[in-house]
Order: C-alpha cells, then structure tokens, then sequence
C-alpha cells in the first residue's frame, strides 16, 4: 500500500514553493537578486522514508542472521510482548504437598529439606519458580506452568490425582520422585494406580537400608536425552534412608534410564533383574510429559565428581520436560552403540596362549598381558607373541581392597616408579619389548600410580578394581594422557572358580548376559581370561562362542585395547558448544583442537521436541556441512563428521518450523 501510495505521488504535477528570503539592496539602491537553496518537501519524504525502510530491512536481516526464521510480532513492541518482559513469565511450580508432611511424625523436616534440596537445584541453574500447596493443584492453578514438581509427594487427594492426569494427558510436564500417590490424605493405602497408568511402570520393590546396607550403587544409561552429559554406565551412589524404589517399564511409551542392579554383588538372570529394577523413567502420556527418580534428591552422596554429574544429570531431565535441546557425542564410532575388547592375560600354563592364538577372537587383540614375575619362564612364547602383539605388564604396587582401604595401602610414589621402571627394563631386555601398558596385580590403583606411569612412559592402565563407569576415562598427568579402562565384567576366574561352571553352555550363558547388560547400557565391555582359566583345552571352545554373540550384534564394536585407546584420547578431545538461539534455530560449534585429523565422530542433537522442514546451514563462508539425519520418531539429529581436520571449527546452525505451531 505504501508503495501505490508514493507511486501515485509521483505522476501528480508537483508545484515548487520558493524559499522565503529578505531582499537586499546595492549601493544603487537597486535590489540584489539572491538564488537561494530551494527545499524540495517530497524529496526530504520519500529519501526519509527510504532510509526508514532500509534501516528496517538491515535490522530484520539482523535479526534473521542470529535468531534464524521468526515473525515480526514476535519481537514487536506489543502490549503482550512488553508485558512479557516485563513479568518475566515463570513457567515451573514445586508441589508443597502439606497432605504429605501431615503424614509425618511431628518436627519431621523430611519434606521441607527435599524441598528446599530442589530450589537449591533450581536457582542452580536459573529456573525462576513458584510453590504451590494441594488446595491449588486441586483448584486447578498449576494448569498455566509449563512444570510441575512433586517432590516425595506421597499423599494426594482424589481431586489432586485427576487434575495431575488432565494436566500431563493435555501437554503439561511432570517431575516426580519415588512413590507419587500412594496415599489419600487421612494416611490410607491408595496403591500405585497413578505410578501405574501415568508413568507406565509397575512397582518392584523399595529398598530396606537394614537388608540392603546404608547405600546403594545406580547406575546409569548412555545416550540418552536425560542422560546426556553423564559418563556412559556412571554408578552413582544414593543413600537408603529414604528406602528408595525398584520399578519395571510396561510401556513402550516409557525409556528405562538407570537400574539398580549390582552385577558384582547380585545374582540371578541379568538382563531380567535390570528390567525390574529400573531408578529412573521418563516417556509420555498423553501430550505431557514426565521423569520419575525412585529416589530423593537428599539421597545423592557420595564425592565432588558424583555431585557434578548428578547435576548434569538433573539439568538434562529439566531440558528435556522444557522441550529445550540437548546433546551429546556418541561414545563408539558409528554405526557402533557399545563396544567390546577382550584382554588374554599369560600366568601359568603359558602354553594355554595358543588356544587363544587359534581362536577367532585373536585378530582383534593387540595386547597381552603378563605378570613381571613370570618373565623368565615364558621367554619363548613372549618373543614369539612379540612379533604381532603388543606385550602389557602386570606388576605388583600394593594391596588395597578398595579404594576406600585404610589399613592397607599403596606404595609410595617413589616406590612405584622404581616398580614400574625396573619390571619395564626386565621386559624390555627379556624380550626387546617396550612396555606401554599396566595392570596392578591387586587391581588398584591411586594418583601415584598414574604419576608413576607417566614418568615412566606408560599411556594405559587396566584396572580390575570398580570403576564409576563403563566406558574409559583419560586423565592427564606430566602432560600426558593415560587411559584408565576397568574391568567391567565378570572374568573367568569369577565364572569358573566362584560360580564353579563347567560346563560349556552355561560359560557361554553367563558371559552373554555380562554382553548384553553392557550392550543395554552402551558401554564398554571388557572380558580377561587367563591361560590358566578360559584358555584351558576344555574351556577355550567358549571362545568362539563369544566372538560370534559380539559380530552378531551388529552394533556392538568388537576391537582392541589400542583401537579403544586412540579413540578415546581423540573423541576426548572434541570440543562441542551449543545455544538454543530462538525456538526455531540452534547453533552448534565443534572443534577438532589436536595437530591431528580425527575421523567418524557422530554427535547426537536432542531436539527434545516434534519439528519439520529441518535444514542445516552455517553462518560461516565455506563451511563443510556434514552428513546429517533427523529421526522424527526419537526427535534426534544425527551429525555425521567423516573427518575433522587438525584445527577445524565447524559452525553450524539447525533451522526448523515446531510442529506445535503449525497452521
């Protein structure tokens, strides 16, 4: 319209005012004829309007470059959008559930501690928030927060229970822990109806602090939106006081992300006892959303690095009820989803080592481990092995019987070096090998022990002792990376000497439920067997056995300590950055900082919400764009990295409509 209107303008005849001037007059008396600037009012609108609309056109390409597609009234200066800002509208509510506190013994503080443990959580991480009673869920005023929290809110109304279902079923999201509803107000048994048909779970068991001790591991699954940030397989350590809940997933509708299961400490049908021990679950109902801890957030103990990434943990979940991103880098190089490294250890009865050497298992091993003392024994074997292995020393630093040994202890620094030293030296003039790799006999291990490995040039340990995780963790000593891979399965020594299992099938049985416990959480899993174990004549059938359960997988990525190594150090080094720059784009960078190219890295990007026409771009002249896929149904975008060159940054942006939004 405005374009018609100048247009018309333009063919009407325009009359041309003259500047008003006071004449003058010369010496004469006659008068000086002045030319003045003549303003032309037309040409003063139209070139203002111009500027006007350019200025407007340079701030909405702006605005575009940074926040990607948007609509105007979005950032308008209209009465909702100021009333917005300044409101700063809160969009998340805690549940103060005085049904519940009435339940407890007089001056019991449970409650309000695990309340006031989630705004400490809360103002961690800027969540701006309001504290709701019964009488308000019951009113319906949690209807306009986009979150609702239900701290231990173990005793709802009936009214509660249905406008908690209507809240979630029409879009809302939840965040629950433990047993939610079990009881009416007036103390009676309510049952586990809204655990049931909300959440999608059924009740296992609660955990007795007097059967079970004063705390229990849990552990946690990879690759998963809740889950992102969290190590792989991390054990966290949780408290029983708060007699904390076993539950098993019913619905497809509902992700299992833990379980309590203690694989060293339990018994019975693996895969089974994880299933029914599920601590934390989220999945949907309706269109709302929800996560469920079995346990309190008062529960997590345990040391600073446990803290850290408990929170990780618990911004995760956040993220994903706010359908705000998150992300991740796939711990296995694709199409891999867990991985596997077997670790043959020579001790006596060497000559076991050439049923290993015969079995199929021997071409994806690169390593071989002995102990120092057995050296002079073996030379023959050692040498010949040498020729295609390499050779990894276990050797003896003290004893602990865990970390938390206060009556044994390590050796000193000093002692360690000479250790490792002279057991390298034996080695190497034994067998002209360069030793690299290390074990304790004890399987432990301290801070020392690394200092140790690093003046000494060692870049591996492999550890029996338990570690927090199922996957590797790199640490750096002397300025160097070391390579910390524990044993995170039951070894033939536990399957042929505790469990007394000899017969071949139930070897064959009792190791795949090892693979696929680790396969379920996307970690790494690692198998030692001896020559004086596995390797026997009549044991080392099994070997086999095992290599074809792994290939079979097909997402399972059987390889070497060395492969495992060099993966690691370079997947650790990636740095990946990312920011939510309006509702319909995200930026993500991510840099290759090493002298060296790194190849096949796959980096998941939880949208954590239903989007379309998804397009990626980057803001950069002649970025490489990577391969790339959108899953609709998990909402997750693969990017694919063939190679990152040494000292690449590649900055992306992920442009999208919202499902929700569309006409």
């Amino acid at each position: 319209m405005a374009l018609k209107f100048l247009k018309n303008l333009f063919k009407k005849k325009k009359k041309v005012e003259a500047v008003n001037y006071s004449p003058t007059f010369n010496s004469s008396g006659q008068q000086t004829q002045i030319s003045g600037m003549r303003i032309n009012m037309l040409i003063i609108i139209v070139g203002g309007t111009a500027l006007l609309l350019a200025a407007i056109m340079f701030y909405l390409l702006i605005m575009q470059g940074v926040f990607g597609k948007f609509d105007i009234e979005e950032f308008a200066p209209s009465p909702k959008n100021i009333k917005d800002a300044v409101e700063q509208k809160t969009e998340i509510a805690i549940l103060y559930s005085r049904y519940t506190e009435n339940l407890l013994p007089e001056g019991n503080t449970w409650l309000s501690d695990n309340v006031s443990t989630w705004e400490s959580f809360l103002k961690s991480h800027n969540f701006k928030y309001d504290i709701l009673d019964d009488y308000q869920i019951e009113l319906g005023e949690h209807y306009k927060y986009k979150l609702l929290i239900l701290p231990g809110s173990k005793a709802l109304s009936n009214k509660e229970v249905a406008n908690l279902k209507k809240y979630i079923k029409a879009g809302g999201s939840v965040f629950s822990t433990t047993g939610i509803a079990t009881f009416s107000p007036d103390g009676k048994w309510d049952g586990w109806k809204l655990f049931n048909e909300v959440f999608g779970l059924k009740f296992t068991k609660e955990i007795d602090p007097n059967a079970e001790g004063v705390k229990k591991i849990h552990t946690v699954r990879g690759n998963l939106p809740i889950t992102a940030g969290v190590p792989t397989g991390y054990t966290l350590n949780i408290a029983t006081w708060d007699r904390p809940i076993y539950a098993e997933v019913l619905e497809p509708r509902t992700e299992q992300a833990s379980y309590w299961y203690d694989f060293r400490h339990e018994r019975g049908l693996v895969l089974e006892n994880i299933r029914k021990s599920a601590g934390i679950a989220f999945g949907t109902y309706g269109t709302g959303r929800f996560v469920w801890y079995g346990f309190e957030l008062n529960s997590v103990i345990g040391t600073q690095e446990d803290y850290i990434y408990f929170d990780r943990l618990f911004a995760s979940s956040m993220r994903w009820l706010l359908y705000q991103p998150t992300l991740q880098i796939v711990d296995w190089p694709p199409p891999y989803q867990s991985a596997a490294v077997i670790v043959p250890t020579i001790g006596e009865n060497a000559e076991n080592y050439r049923n290993f050497a015969s079995s199929g298992l021997n071409e994806y091993t690169s390593t071989i481990f002995i102990d120092s003392y057995e050296l002079g024994n073996n030379q023959s074997i050692l040498k010949n092995i040498a020729r295609t292995k390499d050779i990894g020393l276990i050797a003896d630093i003290g004893r602990l019987d865990s970390f938390a040994d206060t009556t044994n202890s390590l050796f000193q620094l000093n002692e360690q070096v000479d250790v490792l030293k002279n057991s390298r030296n034996n080695l190497e003039s034994t067998v002209g090998v360069f030793p690299v790799k290390f074990s304790p006999v004890n399987g432990y291990f301290n801070q020392n022990t690394l200092l140790a490995m690093a003046k000494n040039q060692y870049n591996m340990i492999f550890t029996d002792s338990l570690t927090n995780r199922l996957v590797p963790k790199t640490e750096i000593y002397d300025k160097k990376p070391i390579v910390i891979v524990g044993n995170t399965s039951r070894d033939d020594y536990v399957i042929l000497n505790e469990f007394g299992l000899t017969d071949l099938d139930f070897q064959e049985y009792t190791y795949n439920e090892d693979i696929d416990r680790i396969d379920f959480t996307g970690g790494l899993y690692v198998l030692k067997i001896h020559t004086d174990g596995q390797l026997k004549p009549e044991n080392a059938p099994v070997l086999n056995r095992i290599k074809n359960y792994i290939v079979e997988k097909e997402r399972m990525w059987l390889t070497s300590l060395d492969e495992i190594q060099n993966w690691w150090i370079e997947k650790g080094a990636i740095e990946v950055h990312y920011e939510t720059r309006s509702k319909r784009r995200i930026s993500v960078e991510i840099t290759n900082p090493t002298d060296k190219a790194i190849r096949n890295v796959l980096v998941k990007v939880f949208l954590n919400k239903p989007v379309y026409d998804l397009k990626l771009s980057s803001d950069i002249i002649n970025t490489k764009i990577p391969n790339h896929n959108y899953d609709e149904n998990s909402q997750v975008l693969y990017l694919n990295f063939d190679v990152l060159k040494a000292g690449d940054t590649r900055s992306l942006l992920i442009d999208f409509e919202n499902t929700n939004e569309k006409k």
